[in-house]
């Protein structure tokens, strides 16, 4: 788990990276490395509980820094998606960056598709305002969550971080 959570900040420096809007940027570096630090003490943690007794203390903070990761890692996906709404500089062409652009672009892509769609609903209420469909709209979090293992990012030309087999470079 923890070494997933180095995988998201990755992706959130990627997009930082390329960030028109300099806020969302400064945003998104922030959540990012905030999670490369919950991560790092989740694998020490999980490392010192592995060599020691068991008790219920150890899994207890264990169990909360695995909490705090998933957080954080949802804060970078957020951040993301500001991010992404706001524009995307072009990254080179074949490189893992650009795969990522890839996959925000396809994100913000169907968003826009959905936002659309929602405002030609010609459904009104009592007042004249337009109905929405209870579907929400489309989130990078969901995307990430409906993919199957088969079909993560895994880039081109593998580039893995340090440590990372390339099955670890997903998103």
């Amino acid at each position: 788990m923890a070494s997933d959570g180095q995988v998201f900040v990755k992706f959130g420096r990627i997009v930082a990276k390329h960030c028109l809007d300099k806020r969302c940027s400064t945003e998104l570096l922030c959540a990012a490395e905030q999670t490369h630090t919950i991560s790092s003490q989740l694998s020490i943690v999980a490392r010192v509980k592995a060599v020691t007794a068991e008790s219920k203390s150890s899994s207890e903070l264990l169990v909360s820094n695995a909490q705090n990761l998933i957080q954080a890692v949802w804060h970078v996906l957020k951040a993301a998606e500001a991010a992404c709404i706001k524009g995307l500089q072009k990254p080179p062409p074949d490189s893992e960056e650009e795969e990522v652009a890839a996959f925000c672009t396809h994100w913000r892509k169907t968003l826009l598709w959905h936002r659309a769609k929602e405002s030609l609903n010609s459904d009104r209420d009592e007042l004249g305002l337009r109905k929405t469909q209870t579907r929400a709209e489309p989130t990078l979090t969901a995307m990430v969550q409906e993919q199957s293992p088969q079909t993560k990012y895994t880039p081109k030309h593998p580039k893995p971080i340090k440590g990372h087999t390339t099955m670890d470079s997903r998103l």
